[in-house]
């Protein structure tokens, strides 16, 4: 057997061993540890991935597996969490490399320093305890774009940086810049590209965050933050206006339509009569619009005042473009925490302005968002919502849905400042973090 078919074995065997032990430890990333295939390359440092391969260094795998397994396992996990959060993807919209690079170590590296289990246990020095904390105090959750979005607001001093790259660095970014326009790697990538190799690592992350929700409490500490994180990545953020638009439904309304305005007979008319066109506009015409629509605010002790404003603010703005909105409206806001505590009706996008302004939530108790679909189940048999676009339920997440979807579109506008795992939010309700 030849020198480097004997490395590539002993690599192989060794790197095999730790994603044993990473699954034994946490079987909760199963449906990722075995999505990466290993291959031997003399010009990586440690390892590194294009997000299909392990490229791995023999000689550093074995003298890391001799001198410190843990190191072995910690680097193993460091780039499957890489490939879960997706981040070689998001490397071109990133103009500072340096800082992106630096910023998905520290998000990788926080999540496998919450993580409880011995396989890669270890005691961070002071120094990552310390950036931990002034991080999280600034952001709440450690993700790589929000940690890169810190540094470029408080740029670190070049001595500075440097330390925090030895600090957090583990794996060979390198390959990530072997992504070509298509997302392939450059050398002895399987075909599909660059969004079939992304999709399957959103699934994968979408697998893990179920078998976490699933098997809530079994894993204990072991899986630390990463329900948090991945809640909190997977978390769709779309516009308020991309959202009001699936609320949005055809309707006729009277106005002139152009658009189904016939040329034609109208020309012919004008040549055989001199002055009389056989058809005009429409005085009808199809729009998508919203009509009645109910927005919910959870009252309840979690929900910030300022961000509350905020939601209602953009709300107005909305109103008075017009543009999803019917020529007459009513808005009903509705606070709640484990009751209905008051009602208002909108119909003017002033009145939601100035509502934004001067709100002061009621309650302030537990959280049960049943009454709301009570109070709208009530008032439609009154024959009350006639055309109800929907209900969207400003809230954290937490507190008890009902146990059946109702035949209206529901969504839960989650603020991001909240930053929570939505373990409450059932899947028939359409569950977005608005920017």
């Amino acid at each position: 057997m030849g020198n480097a078919t004997s490395l590539k074995a002993i690599g192989e065997k060794l790197l095999s061993s730790a994603r044993t032990e990473l699954y034994l430890a946490m079987r909760f990333l199963g449906p990722a540890l075995m999505s990466l295939e290993p291959k031997m390359d003399m010009s990586v440092r440690t390892v590194g991935t294009d997000a299909r391969t392990l490229y791995y260094h023999p000689v550093w795998v074995m003298n890391t597996f001799m001198e410190h397994p843990y190191v072995l396992t910690r680097a193993y996990l460091h780039v499957i969490i890489h490939c879960l959060f997706r981040h070689m993807y998001s490397l071109r919209t990133h103009t500072d490399r340096e800082l992106w690079d630096l910023s998905a170590d520290i998000a990788a590296e926080a999540l496998i320093d919450s993580m409880d289990a011995a396989a890669v246990r270890r005691t961070p020095s002071d120094f990552r305890t310390d950036w931990y904390e002034r991080l999280s105090a600034a952001l709440g959750v450690l993700t790589a774009e929000r940690v890169y979005s810190y540094f470029l607001r408080n740029t670190p001093e070049y001595e500075l940086l440097v330390r925090l790259g030895r600090e957090f660095a583990s794996d060979d970014h390198h390959y990530w810049d072997q992504l070509d326009s298509d997302g392939d790697s450059s050398k002895d990538s399987p075909p599909g590209g660059r969004d079939a190799a992304e999709e399957a690592w959103q699934r994968a992350s979408r697998r893990v965050k179920s078998e976490l929700m699933s098997e809530e409490g079994r894993f204990g500490r072991k899986a630390g933050d990463l329900s948090r994180v991945l809640s909190f990545e997977l978390t769709d953020r779309i516009s308020y206006r991309s959202l009001l638009e699936k609320f949005a439904v055809y309707r006729e309304e009277m106005r002139v339509d152009p658009d189904s305005f016939d040329y034609g007979f109208y020309n012919y008319g004008m040549e055989l009569y001199g002055n009389m066109p056989l058809i005009e506009e429409n005085e009808f015409a199809l729009r998508k619009t919203i009509r009645e629509l109910v927005i919910a605010i959870d009252t309840s002790a979690s929900i910030d005042e300022n961000t509350l404003r905020t939601f209602l603010s953009e709300t107005a703005g909305v109103l008075l473009e017009r543009e999803r909105f019917s020529q007459r409206f009513e808005i009903h806001i509705v606070e709640c925490d484990a009751k209905i505590q008051e009602e208002m009706i909108i119909t003017d996008p002033d009145e939601l302005t100035a509502l934004a302004g001067t709100i002061e939530l009621k309650g302030g108790g537990g959280t049960d968002f049943r009454p709301v679909f009570r109070f709208i189940d009530e008032r439609k048999r009154k024959g009350f919502f006639r055309n109800l676009a929907g209900l969207i339920y400003f809230t954290d997440g937490f507190g008890v849905f009902p146990e059946e979807a109702p035949p209206y579109l529901t969504a839960a506008v989650v603020p991001e400042d909240g930053l929570v795992i939505q373990r409450d939010i059932p899947n028939w309700v359409l569950e977005v973090c608005c920017e």
